[in-house]
């Protein structure tokens, strides 16, 4: 006979034990929709409990910046009936949106998915969908913001977009106003492949633009090494999104802190598969952001960032 504390400990090791583990061993299939394989979120998972190959098998579709890909990539995951889809950014849950309504649905990257009608509201989502609003437009502003605080005479921004990306439009129309009440001249440049950035860049250049801002974008992402090597070129400094701008040699990169993200997503996950309904799980937004100059490409644009700017990073890349 167990007393009450044993009772307590181990009632408390079963509600933390993977779902998979309860159902004899069987591993349950996440989906992950996504840019390209994050070992953050597969980590994050690994401290919930669940092991790789026996709580949980992780299906692995990278659109490599493909858009046309995804909606195959959606039915895939969902022929293979997975019992979480993860939806890297908001093209991703669109599509898998579109290829199910009944399998529940984890978006990471999403700006106002009320506005892009994915949800019915951020506390109660309804459907199959929730997960984490990145407020992808708030960022951008801020990363505009930073811009000028970094190249303090700065007028000129070239704001490179994708077309394809279903919230980009807004996002431009925003940020440019805000451009305009900072009294900087926002040239909305488009691409929607590889294939333009050398008209893209002429374009900026003929427009005398100061600095480049990018919006969030995997097709934009991907290319971020070339993308970087042509703005350097040019002599144009960059503000990218995730630290993977900042690394490839991008002036600066601003977004939300992609560990806490992995960490979050990965347990709406984990309440997912323990039985908790999607629709009823409120949407949470990023607490943690990741501001990063790398002073490398400071010096060969020959910029001095002013040195505030410099003790508000994250970390500085020399």
């Amino acid at each position: 006979m167990i007393d009450r504390r044993q009772f307590l400990v181990v009632t408390a090791a079963l509600a933390a034990w993977p779902a998979a583990a309860q159902q004899g061993g069987k591993p349950q299939r996440v989906g992950l929709l996504s840019v390209a394989p994050d070992e953050r979120f597969q980590h994050s998972m690994r401290e919930l409990g669940y092991i790789d190959g026996r709580d949980v098998v992780f299906e692995i579709r990278d659109m490599e910046g493909r858009y046309e890909l995804l909606d195959k990539m959606a039915l895939d995951l969902v022929r293979l009936n997975v019992s979480v889809i993860v939806a890297a950014f908001p093209a991703a849950v669109l599509s898998a949106k579109r290829a199910t309504t009944t399998i529940p649905i984890v978006m990471v990257n999403t700006p106002d998915p009320v506005e892009l009608g994915l949800v019915a509201s951020l506390a109660r989502p309804g459907g199959n969908i929730t997960g984490l609003s990145t407020l992808s437009v708030d960022i951008s502003i801020k990363q505009l913001e930073l811009l000028r605080e970094a190249i303090p005479r700065l007028s000129r921004v070239a704001l490179l977009w994708n077309p394809d990306s279903p919230w980009h439009r807004l996002a431009v129309k925003n940020v440019q106003a805000r451009g305009a009440s900072l009294g900087i001249q926002l040239q909305a440049v488009a691409a929607r492949r590889p294939e333009a950035f050398e008209s893209v860049f002429r374009a900026m250049a003929a427009e005398r633009a100061q600095a480049v801002l990018i919006l969030a974008d995997p097709m934009l992402f991907a290319q971020r090494q070339r993308l970087a090597e042509l703005a350097l070129a040019q002599r144009l400094p960059v503000m990218g999104n995730v630290l993977g701008y900042a690394e490839s040699g991008s002036l600066m990169s601003y977004w939300a802190d992609r560990t806490e993200l992995a960490r979050r997503s990965a347990s709406y996950v984990d309440r997912i598969l323990k039985g908790a309904k999607a629709g009823e799980l409120p949407i949470e937004q990023p607490t943690k952001f990741e501001f990063v100059i790398n002073l490398k490409t400071a010096r060969q644009l020959g910029l001095a960032i002013p040195q505030p700017v410099l003790i508000r990073a994250d970390r500085v890349i020399e």
